[in-house]
């Protein structure tokens, strides 16, 4: 059994929100149905979400043991896929595509005068296969455009040099018709035609910019004429041509046999992703989580777990992809590191598997076991911000100003890996005028870090600075003031690249987006963001408060703060009744404040 049936809830909460192909699995790990995905979370958890409907589908949710998934990029990918892997298992479950239909692809035949046209078995004879098309309607309307725009052949007479010059062929109704150009007469040259297919092969690549500009200057020019049945007929080519141009990963006629293999680690667990792919099409894909004993390496990994593999989908390709070149031999099978094409696709979407596996077995962890996730994360932040200790305690400082009006900064601290709420710090900026963020970055620094040496409180292990080098270096001037620099690690980000800026290094570094490091960090930066804006904010409010206060003859400071401190805001005091002013601030003075906001 591959998953106990109670696991099943925490891996629904954890499946990726992309496209894609999902299987479900028995108890005895025989595949009882496969289906795709726009979003596979929340398709699959629909199954386990709600009553169903139909008996079948009850009887088939209640045998789900497990649930397994391939990413994609796109919902045609994944609609190809599926077909694969339905053709390839046969599961019990699915009613449709068991049949041995293929997709239809668009067909550029190697001869000479090469025809065009659709088929769906590719034959390997030089030939050029282009799709495969999820519908037929949608090849048909391409060579449709095609045929309108360039003259082809569509007959099968052998057009070489030889039996044009016997003399043997004549042009047919396609020629007079406008349809052909006569090749088979002499009538047409063979370059002039094969500049046409090149054309076409544009075409069917997606590469159509110029051949759409050219169809809506017709789509226009037949408006302007009042011919507007072909005026829609030619918005229809180009909404249908501008639908079907991306290319599939999943399927490459370029591709006969080959297989995928792709590793992402962390310090104790490697991740690989393990694709299959016949006939150019994928067959099977799996991604599986090894425990690792010791500092192995991708090469170490991957001659454990690529022969399990290939036994246990009965693979004889003798060409392994791999991401980056490793040092690695296994007899009878040469490894391959592509660097464009479909081959380099197939890599990308096998190392997109892996990485969305990972992040599924993270998040199962942290629901699972959060002392254990949170150790892991401290440990990776440890490594990327090339720490000595886990950063335990960690501390993010960030300013505040409009146009140097109430400048304001902000602290706020983490302690394993979360918010610690009540270490939250405001700093109202003292000794700098006007707006200068450098100074006012190295006066909340020491101000901070004084006290708590004062204090004899516990220092933090890093200091993350909200900005590039400037605000950096300004902290870095504080803390020597302390004699701390080289004693706690310090670190700047700059929003817009989200760049990491280390002391003394002429160039910033960039994690990978998707760490769970870089994400702490972004999580610190973004709540002292918050927490100082909110501070800026009050302030600016009680100052616009106190400001239109002080312009009411008789009332001065003290009653402002009374006024203040009862009401909050200026719109309270405007809203409140004559009685409840003279009990906060006196009759008099009670009065003064209401006629002043509501004048007779």
């Amino acid at each position: 059994m591959r998953v106990k049936k109670e696991d099943l809830k925490l891996k629904l909460a954890t499946l990726p929100e992309k496209p894609g192909v999902y299987q479900f699995y028995d108890s005895s790990d025989t595949i009882l149905y496969v289906g795709k995905a726009k979003n596979l979370k929340k398709r699959v958890s629909s199954y386990f979400n709600k009553k169903q409907e139909y008996g079948k589908t009850r009887v088939l949710v209640r045998q789900i043991v497990d649930v397994k998934y391939i990413v994609v990029d796109t919902e045609l990918d994944a609609l190809l896929l599926e077909n694969n892997l339905i053709k390839k298992y046969q599961p019990k479950y699915n009613i449709q595509l068991k049949d041995d239909k293929t997709y239809p692809w668009i067909c550029i035949k190697k001869e000479p005068f090469p025809r065009v046209f659709t088929t769906r078995r590719m034959i390997k004879d030089g030939s050029k296969y282009f799709g495969p098309y999820p519908s037929v309607k949608v090849v048909n309307a391409l060579l449709s455009f095609i045929k309108e725009t360039y003259p082809l052949r569509n007959c099968s007479l052998d057009l070489s040099k030889k039996k044009i010059l016997e003399g043997n062929h004549k042009v047919c109704l396609e020629y007079h018709i406008g349809n052909c150009k006569g090749g088979c007469e002499g009538k047409e040259s063979e370059e002039e035609y094969l500049q046409h297919i090149e054309e076409i092969e544009h075409i069917v690549k997606g590469n159509i910019g110029e051949v759409i500009k050219s169809l809506k200057t017709k789509m226009n020019e037949y408006s302007a004429n009042l011919e507007f049945e072909l005026a829609q007929e030619t918005k229809s080519k180009i909404e249908t041509i501008n639908r079907y141009k991306a290319k599939s990963t999943v399927v490459s006629p370029s591709i006969s046999q080959v297989d995928v293999i792709t590793v992402l680690q962390d310090e104790k667990t490697a991740f690989v992703n393990y694709l299959v792919i016949n006939s150019g099409a994928i067959i099977h894909g799996l991604t599986v989580e090894v425990k690792k004993k010791l500092e192995e390496t991708d090469a170490d990994i991957i001659g454990y777990v690529l022969p399990e593999m290939r036994e246990r989908f009965k693979s004889i390709t003798q060409e392994v992809l791999l991401e980056k070149k490793i040092d690695l031999s296994m007899g009878g099978i040469s490894f391959f590191i592509p660097q464009r094409g479909d081959k380099k696709a197939l890599v990308e979407l096998s190392k997109r598997n892996t990485k969305f596996f990972r992040l599924e077995k993270m998040k199962q962890e942290k629901i699972k076991n959060p002392e254990r996730h949170t150790e892991r994360v401290l440990e990776q932040i440890r490594v990327d911000f090339r720490l000595p200790d886990k950063p335990i305690h960690i501390e993010c400082f960030d300013n505040s100003n409009l146009q140097g009006t109430n400048a304001v900064a902000a602290c706020v601290v983490f302690r394993n890996g979360k918010p610690s709420k009540k270490d939250y710090r405001h700093f109202n900026i003292k000794t700098v005028e006007g707006p200068d963020d450098f100074a006012s970055m190295e006066e909340v620094v020491y101000r901070r870090y004084k006290r708590l040496l004062d204090e004899d409180k516990s220092l933090p292990q890093l200091i993350v600075i909200d900005g590039g080098k400037g605000q950096l270096s300004s902290a870095l001037v504080a803390l020597e003031q302390l004699d701390l620099r080289g004693k706690i690690a310090i670190v700047g980000i700059a929003k817009r690249l989200e760049e990491i800026f280390f002391p003394g290094d002429s160039f910033p570094i960039y994690i990978d987006k998707k760490s769970e490091s870089l994400r702490v960090i972004q999580y610190l930066r973004n709540e002292a963001h918050r927490f100082g804006i909110t501070h800026h904010r009050n302030k600016r409010s009680k100052a616009s408060l106190s400001s239109e206060l002080t312009q009411i003859k008789g009332v001065g400071k003290k009653t402002h703060e009374e006024l203040m401190k009862s009401l909050k805001t200026l719109k309270a005091i405007k809203n409140e009744p004559l009685r409840g002013l003279q009990v906060i601030i006196g009759v008099s003075k009670g009065q003064i404040v209401f006629d002043y906001f509501h004048p007779k």
